[in-house]
């Protein structure tokens, strides 16, 4: 038996990249799966890879409605949540002077507001003794190039970890901070960096972390793990960070 096994888990924004990478461990660790994503396709193909039954709903996570229905489906077919994972965010790499209005909405409207009213939404359903996970960012300490915005809107979830890690603490949910630095996933193509310079970017990348390469999906699912499972049974209200080592630089 896995060391989830008999939980059920759901995990935003797994329909590719880190999420879904959280998710496959979470999986073949026994846990039932739930993921969100706003591209149906892209979710199905993520069910596919995952398998042993997992479960996908579509939707937006910056619209509270969303999580209402996510909540009603698990509650109705599963009868409730033992680990809630935040994990559905977006960036947009630009300099402070030439952020937009919309860009930076959408950031805080998906990397901010989703996690704060998915978490308001999934509470009524988590079972006591649960664990809450939300993916923060090594932007939060570290000013990266182009990053303000995007780090502003990750920085608030420190704050909303330590706060719920109090507040719910008489029910037993813990909640922590999962802070991947830079990974080797598709998002680097979508940040807006030309083909032919991806490679410079991966290897600066990797040139300032004091471990010498970008991190792995699978390394990231496997600390995620630790927080979802009773191996961090005594762990609350932590950033554990995943990044090599780059925030000490």
């Amino acid at each position: 038996m896995g060391v989830l096994t008999g939980k059920t888990a759901m995990i935003t924004g797994a329909s590719s990249g880190i999420g879904l990478a959280i998710a496959k461990t979470l999986a073949a660790e026994g846990a039932q799966v739930i993921i969100s994503g706003r591209r149906r396709e892209a979710l199905d193909e993520a069910i596919r890879q995952i398998g042993s039954g997992a479960l996908g709903l579509e939707g937006d996570v910056a619209e509270p409605a969303h999580h209402d229905h996510v909540a009603a489906e698990i509650a109705a077919r599963f009868g409730g949540l033992d680990i809630y994972m935040a994990n559905a965010g977006i960036n947009t790499i630009r300099q402070s002077a030439e952020v937009s209005e919309t860009e930076y909405d959408t950031q805080f409207a998906v990397n901010t507001r989703g996690v704060f009213f998915g978490v308001q939404k999934m509470l009524p359903i988590m079972r006591d003794g649960g664990a809450i996970v939300l993916t923060g960012s090594l932007a939060s300490d570290k000013v990266l190039d182009g990053h303000a915005a995007y780090a502003g809107s990750k920085a608030a979830i420190g704050a909303f970890a330590r706060n719920w890690a109090i507040e719910l603490k008489a029910r037993g949910i813990r909640v922590n901070v999962l802070s991947p630095g830079p990974t080797d996933t598709a998002i680097l193509e979508k940040l807006g960096i030309p083909p032919e310079q991806l490679g410079a970017f991966e290897a600066a990348m990797a040139a300032a972390i004091p471990l010498g390469r970008l991190g792995q999906p699978d390394e990231v699912a496997r600390a995620a793990l630790f927080l979802a499972s009773e191996a961090s049974s005594f762990v609350t209200g932590i950033d554990l960070r995943v990044d090599g080592g780059m925030a000490l630089l």
